[in-house]
């Protein structure tokens, strides 16, 4: 995992962090050199500069760690339910301990979930989780030790993939022989998908979520749900200019490349590509390193890895060409560069589609 980054810092320290992540403010000049001469640097001095460990403005802790999931989930064996008088499919729910959308699939149900007296429904046998205030997908998936995109496809989650207080979500299934709690966090690794369908807090069902504000010092709280942007306004414009030094797709050694690499300086601004939402900002995908993730609207993210520094916030509004990071070569970097993708829903898409022609 990339440097982690401490809370609960003094105020002092706290100004001191926040005028370090300023554009402008007394950064030493970057390094510039041509794109024929980039270089990976060699001077001692120069590669611990960039190797220090990823700055982010004073944040809240990640909703998946502020509010862990205890593994409890009830074991349910399959049989048939007849529905009574002033049933509905959420008391049934309750009584049985399946999910009441597991209930709806199993029967064939559509919306608005129409029931009657005397009906025969079939309560599908499962191991059925049932979802606290506060909690995420990624919590979720952590604490039982399986890739929350399998609890998404058994579920059938689709966007926003928002999950609410009381639902019964189903778990395909344990990790085999992972029987502590530390043993399935272990096995539970974190990447982009998982923080788009996933890192949003469970939302109560009178609840709404909150608004995004265009400050960078408001800290929007762990256990509060981001409202995200309905419609893309506009094009997609560059997040930085330098040479593509990797390409969308599978690479020479069968890796794929879910974006494209792009070499830069380091301390080069990063600019978001469109305006949008900051939906996550932090270090925990230990190969991107800093990362910030925007949703824009209409299912469009971009995503910006490697950065030396993080300049917005969970839950900032950004207009597109402002900066949100400071370009360097953390993570699995071995060099200066941006790592940015953009992604339709969950898919990937070539960003040399999306951008204009330089």
């Amino acid at each position: 995992m990339g440097a982690s980054i401490r809370y609960g810092i003094a105020p002092f320290a706290a100004l001191t962090l926040l005028g370090a992540c300023i554009p402008g403010n007394n950064r030493p000049e970057p390094q510039r050199y041509a794109d024929a001469e980039y270089r990976q640097p060699h001077d001692t001095y120069e590669r611990q500069r960039l190797d220090d460990g990823v700055q982010q403005l004073p944040s809240a802790p990640p909703a998946w760690q502020a509010r862990p999931v205890t593994a409890d989930a009830r074991s349910i064996v399959g049989n048939t339910y007849v529905v009574r008088s002033g049933d509905t499919l959420r008391a049934i729910a309750d009584l049985t301990g399946a999910g009441s959308e597991a209930i709806a699939r199993a029967n064939n149900l559509q919306p608005p979930f129409v029931i009657r007296p005397g009906q025969q429904l079939i309560i599908p046998a499962g191991r059925y989780h049932l979802v606290r205030a506060g909690e995420t997908g990624i919590a979720i998936a952590r604490a039982y030790g399986i890739d929350w995109s399998r609890i998404v496809a058994a579920n059938n989650l689709i966007e926003p993939y928002m999950l609410r207080v009381g639902m019964r979500v189903l778990i395909p299934g344990i990790a085999r022989g992972k029987t502590t709690i530390e043993e399935r966090a272990a096995a539970f690794h974190l990447d982009v998908d998982d923080i788009l369908t996933g890192g949003e807090p469970a939302l109560a069902t009178n609840q709404r979520p909150a608004r995004p504000t265009a400050s960078s010092t408001r800290v929007l709280p762990s256990t509060a749900a981001l409202a995200q942007p309905s419609r893309l306004r506009g094009t997609f414009s560059w997040p930085v200019h330098g040479r593509v030094i990797g390409r969308f797709g599978p690479g020479a050694s069968g890796e794929r490349n879910n974006g494209i690499k792009i070499a830069v300086p380091v301390d080069t601004p990063i600019l978001a590509a469109a305006d949008g939402v900051v939906a996550y900002a932090g270090d925990e995908i230990a190969a991107l390193g800093g990362l910030v993730i925007l949703k824009h609207g209409d299912g469009w993210t971009t995503v910006y890895g490697h950065a030396s520094q993080l300049l917005v916030q969970r839950g900032q509004s950004v207009k597109k060409g402002q900066t949100v990071a400071m370009s360097g070569n953390s993570g699995l970097a071995d060099r200066p560069e941006v790592h940015f993708e953009m992604r339709k829903g969950r898919t990937p898409v070539d960003p040399m589609g999306q951008l204009p022609e330089l």
